[in-house]
C-alpha cells in the first residue's frame, strides 16, 4: 500500500515543471526602453539603488534593453546617465533598433530621413542645436553636419552597445528572437527589430526572452518571453524587472502631471 502512493506523490512531483532560474547569488534589473525620458531613468535609477541597498547581499547586474534615444526629450541625457551610471555599477547595454538608425543616419541621408520621422528629430535638438537653427536645414545639409552636432564618443558608445545576453535559463534582447533558430545562430537583424513572428510564437523557446521593443500596459509575461516595454515616451511609464533565483518582480517610474511615482510589485511565476 505504501509503495503507491509513494509512486503517486513522487509522479506529481516530477511533473511539476522546474521555474526558470537566473544564477544562484546573482540579481538583475532589466530596464525596459527609455527613448530619451531622462527624468523616468534619473529616478529608476534611484529607486533601484534605493532596493539593492535595502537588500545588497546579491551580485548585482543591470541590463538596459535598448532603445535609449528618440522620441523623448532628451537622448543625450540618457546617455551621458547611462555612462555615469556604469562607472559605479555593473551595466551592460543591448542595442535596440533606434540606435541602429541614429548611427547608419551619419551615413545615409535616406535612413536620416526615416530616423527623423521616428524621433530622431528630439534627439538630435538634444545635442544642442536651436531649433529654429534645424528646421532650416535640408536633410542633405543635416547629414553634413551631424558629425559636428553628435561628438563621435558618443557614437562611438552607441556602437558597442551587445546583442544578446544570457543568465541561467534567461536570454535578454532588445526586440525577441527568431523562434526558429537556435540562440547562437540568431542574426542581428532579427534581434533588433523583429516583431510578429516572435510575439505570436507560441511553442518552445530556447530560454526566457526578456525583451523591449514592442509597448505593453504592463509587464506581459507570456511564459516563455516576458516583455517589459510600458511605452516610457508615450506612457510616461518606465519598468525594471527583477530576477533572483526564481523570482520576479518589477519595480516602475510613473510620471503624471510633473510628478513621478515608485511602484514596486511582485510577479507570479
Amino acid at each position: 500500500m505504501l509503495k503507491p502512493l509513494r509512486n503517486l506523490f513522487g509522479s506529481k512531483a516530477k511533473k511539476k515543471a522546474a521555474l526558470p532560474c537566473v544564477p544562484a547569488g546573482d540579481r538583475y534589473y532589466a530596464i525596459g526602453d527609455i527613448h530619451g525620458r531622462l527624468d523616468l531613468f534619473d529616478a529608476l535609477i534611484d529607486a533601484i539603488e534605493a532596493d539593492i541597498a535595502e537588500q545588497p547581499s546579491a551580485l548585482i547586474h543591470v541590463i538596459l534593453l535598448g532603445d535609449l534615444v528618440d522620441r523623448g526629450e532628451d537622448s543625450a541625457g540618457v546617455i551621458r546617465r547611462a555612462r555615469k551610471w556604469q562607472k559605479k555599477r555593473k551595466v551592460r547595454i543591448l542595442a535596440g533598433n533606434h540606435e541602429e538608425m541614429f548611427l547608419q543616419s551619419f551615413d545615409d541621408a535616406d535612413v536620416l530621413r526615416h530616423f527623423l520621422k521616428h524621433g530622431g528629430r528630439e534627439t538630435i535638438l538634444s545635442y544642442g542645436i536651436a531649433p529654429k537653427k534645424f528646421n532650416a536645414l535640408s536633410v542633405e545639409e543635416l547629414l553634413e553636419k551631424l558629425p559636428d552636432i553628435v561628438p563621435q564618443a558618443d557614437r562611438d558608445y552607441l556602437a558597442a552597445f551587445e546583442e544578446m545576453i544570457i543568465a541561467g535559463d534567461y536570454v535578454f534582447v532588445h526586440a525577441g528572437i527568431d523562434p526558429e533558430r537556435p540562440l547562437d545562430k540568431q542574426k542581428r537583424r532579427d534581434m533588433l527589430w523583429i516583431r510578429e513572428r516572435f510575439l505570436k510564437h507560441e511553442g518552445p523557446l530556447p530560454k526566457v526572452v526578456v525583451h523591449g521593443h514592442t509597448i505593453f500596459d504592463t509587464i506581459e509575461d507570456r511564459g516563455s518571453r516576458i516583455g517589459i516595454d510600458t511605452g516610457a515616451f508615450r506612457t510616461g511609464v518606465l519598468t525594471a524587472l527583477v530576477l533572483e533565483g526564481d523570482t520576479k518582480r518589477a519595480i516602475s517610474a510613473t510620471e503624471n502631471s510633473g510628478k513621478i511615482k515608485i511602484a514596486n510589485k511582485e510577479l507570479s511565476s
